[in-house]
């Protein structure tokens, strides 16, 4: 039900239709209750309001029978009886008068424009005087209640017109305000309205003899003089100082969309309401300007006294700051909002703002910083309502002041900032893939800086969007086609950064230009070694110039056109050569420092730090190389080769070690040495590493160590691989001298080695698990992860080949758990794809599955190409193990691509042997498993060579040559050194072969073939 009391009494069910309601008594009995909806009503006060003066001689009974006759009317249980009163049962909303007075209570705490529209609303509620056909005589409550809503009535419609004023409305408020001071002519608030609308209007004449008017009637009819506001505004008519053309801003009606930084207004503009000073800073063209007034622009209908933008860009230093205030605002000779007509520009500012609610945007503070902190804290001391937002390269540094960075677009921001500017200037930019591609190569090339991005799309007038990537590596040059109407320092890229040099001293300058030499950031010790103080440094960040990223160990770095342009200076210094010598100094130190701890338990630590370092080691190195310093390059690679083995960086580090070690130059021996060991790791890394294809630098590393009689850790293993080239059957006890090494990383690492040279080139088992077990416990010891994995890993070969596949696997997920601390993700790969085979080895293929998965996930940064070939090879064996030899070929084919440039590799062998078994005809199984053979033997590496014994024993068996096919068998097992029960083809070739054969025969063919030449035993069936 709905009851309505502004205007003529009616009552409304739930279907809206009409409800007559008979009788001005009972009319008033329901007006009483919903004046008070949902609350009691006393019955002594509805006898006051409906009988006044003359209650009835029995109360209680007339009360009851009018509310009996009410019920009638209206739906049932919207009358309740309760504690000697009766109540309407209806939400307050229900009554109009109700959701009036809601209404004006929200509009007291709103904004001047919220306020207007709640008060608007409220009013529309009233359809003319309250409870007008409501006939009550001798009620003084009925009569109050009737006066009190008038009253809230005109109250709110002043509230309304000073809302619509303060909103600078006040020229189209002249009619309705001349009808109501016509209609309440000492109704002083209702003048002062009229006389502001006048005045606003540039009609201060009326709003004179409007005042004068009210005066006389004032002391005619009441004897009183004006309240003091009238005459403060007379005042201010007099002296034109109210009314006139009274703008809320001077920011400009923008001609591009703002594209890329919406979420950045509303946090911006929720600080400026909080905070009174907040400040956007970042480097020239990162949007600071333009953020700073979409954000005023926003936050405009909640100042009554309007936003101001004083662009400061054009003032000189010593320029008068409050003087282009002024100006801006529109109060060069007067003072529009109040306030005096003489003395200093700032003192007429301070007059003019002082008690206005207003926002002041100060535009490009950085060349006048000092003047514009003090312009900013006089104005904010003295201003108590004025707000500021500023733009600056620099925070203006006054207590109080809120920093926002305005950082560069994100990579999709500044792609649909770029496709939208390039769309004003040509209609056929393409939205292809092509086309796309090449803007967002764009849009790296200038770090995603909003105003290099708009002068990339002004050039796209004279050349395509493919045109303009390719051109990019001279950005400074090309970038020049800004805006005619722009400021200066925005028409061309060279010119942004010039403004921000041209501020700096000389000192910040020097610094500035050897930070360009970093790649990839400084920690604040290399910055401040190889640059300079500091404190420069932190003004430069401070000046937008150099970026801080982190906290408690912050990185600097700058945007890449920054760096380019700092490189440039730097070069013209004279003072390239001695800044990248002094980077390649702190890195090398830093390199070399580290080097001990990656063989210790600090080395998660010290990898972490090469790692943010990662890009600077490589860049010296690379400079190095390329300026032929060959003592400075072999020193670095040297110092960071045991760093990119352990850290994920394989094929950049024998990329660079092998190109620092071939530099021709005077290097001392101990350097050339080390670094010559490096090159050795990184050539015989990977499954089935050739020793022998190192052998120039192995050889070369051993007579320099030997004849300087240095002590490396790394330097040490050197005489066995050394003797290994010497004497193939003798060189284990070349380990002896390294198991009593004082270092016990060297002699766990001794043990280790020792363990898997003398099964993979001996073929000989002796004392393997007990060095493997014992290099373990060595590396648990000294607490080098990597070290820990290996040995693991071993240990769990070992247990494979003799059919522990679930012990097996749980060493490899402890080694994997170890080596992904460390960050060797090219060992992990390898180690995952052995347990997804010895897992499907174990019939579980669920955890097979999920093993390969996670190699293939690990893989996917990986660049290593011997670590994603084998990941090709393991995943085709189990193919092949399982049946699917299409997808076997499949991953043999992308083995074989992956190592193309490497044609005598264990990857190929093991790829022919694996052709070799699916090959359906037997000439073509048979030619493979040639080529299988012949890279193998090339090769060396006894376990390849087995594997490949293997295969051919399964080409003798299809050929009809049981025999053969077990002596061949019995070959493998000689040259590997013990059986491998993880190979599932040698149970399926030795079953089918005993099969043939019989039990007897079968092993005495086994017994010869481990005593003849597996050389010639392999030719005899490759040959048939």
């Amino acid at each position: 039900m709905r009851v309505d009391l502004l205007g003529p009494f009616e009552v409304r069910n739930e279907a809206g239709s009409v409800v007559e309601v008979p009788g001005a008594r009972l009319r008033a009995l329901l007006a009483a209750l919903a004046l008070e909806p949902g609350r009691i009503v006393t019955r002594s006060r509805l006898v006051d309001w409906i009988w006044g003066e003359r209650p009835p001689a029995d109360e209680v009974n007339a009360v009851q029978a009018l509310v009996s006759r009410l019920r009638r009317v209206l739906p049932d249980g919207v009358v309740e009886a309760d504690s000697g009163g009766y109540r309407l049962a209806v939400a307050p909303d229900a009554v109009d008068a109700a959701r009036f007075e809601l209404l004006v209570a929200q509009a007291r705490s709103a904004e001047p424009a919220q306020r207007a529209e709640l008060l608007r609303s409220a009013l529309a509620l009233w359809r003319g005087p309250a409870l007008a056909d409501v006939a009550l005589s001798g009620s003084e409550t009925f009569d109050a209640a009737v006066t009190r809503l008038g009253e809230l009535r005109l109250a709110a419609l002043g509230d309304r017109i000073e809302a619509d004023l303060r909103l600078g409305h006040g020229a189209d408020l002249v009619t309705e305000l001349t009808g109501l001071v016509a209609a309440h002519p000492l109704r002083e608030g209702f003048v002062a309205a009229l006389m502001r609308a006048f005045a606003e209007a540039g009609r201060g004449a009326e709003a004179l003899t409007l005042y004068q008017r009210t005066r006389e009637r004032l002391a005619e009819e009441l004897g009183v003089d004006p309240s003091a506001e009238l005459t403060a505004l007379h005042t201010a008519v007099l002296r034109g100082e109210a009314g006139g053309e009274r703008r809320s801003t001077n920011l400009r009606a923008e001609l591009t969309s703002f594209v890329g930084k919406d979420d950045e207004v509303a946090e911006v503009a929720a600080l400026a309401a909080r905070h009174r000073l907040v400040t956007l800073t970042g480097m020239g063209g990162a949007g600071k300007t333009r953020l700073a007034t979409e954000t005023a622009r926003t936050l405009l209908p909640g100042l009554p006294d309007g936003v101001w933008l004083v662009e400061l860009a054009p003032l000189r230093p010593g320029g008068d700051l409050a003087q282009a205030a002024l100006t801006a605002i529109g109060l060069r000779e007067q003072a529009l909002l109040g306030g005096v007509r003489a003395g200093e520009p700032v003192e007429r500012l301070v007059a003019a703002l002082r008690d206005r609610e207003i926002l002041l945007v100060l535009d490009n503070c950085e060349h006048v910083i000092e003047a514009a902190a003090a312009f900013a804290d006089r104005l904010l001391g003295e201003c108590r309502r004025l707000r500021i937002l500023a733009t600056s390269r620099e925070p203006l540094g006054i207590t109080g002041e809120v920093l926002w960075q305005v950082e560069p677009l994100a990579s999709e921001a500044a792609l649909r900032l770029l496709r939208d500017r390039a769309a004003l200037v040509r209609q056929d930019v393409g939205a292809d893939e092509s086309a796309v591609a090449a803007m967002a190569r764009i849009c790296r090339a200038v770090d995603g800086m909003p105003l290099a991005i708009e002068l990339a799309a002004a050039r796209l007038r004279t050349m395509s969007v493919e045109q303009l990537a390719r051109r990019l590596d001279d950005r400074f040059r090309l970038l020049t086609g800004g805006s005619r109407t722009a400021l200066p320092h925005h028409r061309t890229l060279r010119a942004v950064v010039d403004w921000s040099w041209d501020l700096l001293s000389d000192d910040e300058r020097g610094v500035l230009r050897r930070l360009s030499v970093f790649a990839g950031g400084a920690s604040l010790e290399a910055a401040v070694r190889v640059c300079g103080e500091e404190d420069l440094l932190t003004a430069l960040v401070e000046k937008s110039l150099v970026l801080a990223d982190g906290g408690d160990a912050p990185r600097y770095r700058m945007l890449g056109v920054i760096a380019e342009y700092a490189a440039d200076r730097l070069a013209e210094a004279g003072e390239t050569e001695a800044a990248r010598l002094a980077h390649l100094a702190y890195f090398t130190e830093l390199a070399e420092t580290a080097d001990p701890h990656l063989r210790s338990a600090g080395q998660l630590g010290w990898l972490a730090t090469l790692d943010a370092e990662h890009d600077n080691v490589s860049a010296a190195l690379r400079g190095a190389i390329a300026d032929g310093r060959a003592e400075e390059a072999m020193r670095l690679a040297a110092a960071a080769g045991w760093y990119w083995y352990l850290g994920g960086h394989r094929a950049e580090g024998a990329e660079l070690s092998v190109a620092a070690a071939s530099l021709p130059g005077e290097v001392s021996d101990e350097v050339r040495a080390l670094a010559y060991t490096i090159v050795t790791v990184f050539v015989t890394s990977g499954l089935g590493g050739d020793h022998f294809q190192a052998e120039k630098w192995i050889l070369e590393a051993h007579r320099l160590a030997v004849r300087g009689g240095y002590r490396h850790p790394m330097l040490g293993f050197i005489e066995p691989l050394e003797r290994m080239l010497r004497e193939p059957g003798g060189f284990l006890s070349a380990f002896d001298p390294l198991m009593l090494d004082d270092d016990p990383w060297v002699r766990a690492q001794a043990r280790l080695s020792r363990a898997r040279l003398r099964l993979t080139v001996g073929g000989d088992e002796t004392g393997v698990d007990t060095d493997g077990e014992l290099a373990l416990a060595g590396f648990r010891e000294v607490g080098d992860r990597w070290g820990v994995s290996s040995a693991l890993a071993f240990v769990a070969d070992r247990l494979a080949m003799r059919g522990a596949f679930e012990r097996a696997c749980a060493h490899y997920e402890e080694a994997i758990t170890a080596l992904t601390e460390v960050g060797a993700i090219e060992d992990v790969v390898g180690l995952r794809a052995r347990q997804a085979q010895l897992y499907w080895l174990l019939g579980d293929e669920e955890r097979s599955a999920a093993a390969m998965a996670e190699a293939q996930r690990r893989a996917g940064g990986i660049a290593w190409p011997n670590v994603l070939a084998e990941l090709a090879v393991a995943k085709g064996q189990l193919a092949r193990w399982r049946g699917d030899s299409e997808e076997a070929l499949r991953q043999l084919d992308a083995a074989g691509a992956l190592l193309e440039d490497d044609p005598t590799g264990w990857v190929r062998a093991l790829a022919m042997d694996m052709r070799g078994g699916l090959a359906a005809d037997l000439g073509e199984a048979r030619r493979h498993r040639a080529e299988a053979f012949r890279v193998a033997v090339t090769s060396g590496y006894p376990p390849m060579i087995a594997t490949v014994l293997i295969g051919i024993a399964e080409l003798a068996l299809r050929q009809g040559e049981p025999a053969q096919a077990a002596r061949l068998l019995g070959a493998a097992e000689a040259v590997r050194g013990t059986p491998d029960h993880s190979l599932p083809d040698v149970a399926r070739i030795s079953a089918e072969t005993r099969d043939r054969l019989g039990e007897q025969a079968f092993t005495e063919a086994v017994r010869e073939g481990g005593r003849r030449d597996w050389r010639e035993l392999a030719q005899v069936t490759l040959a048939s």
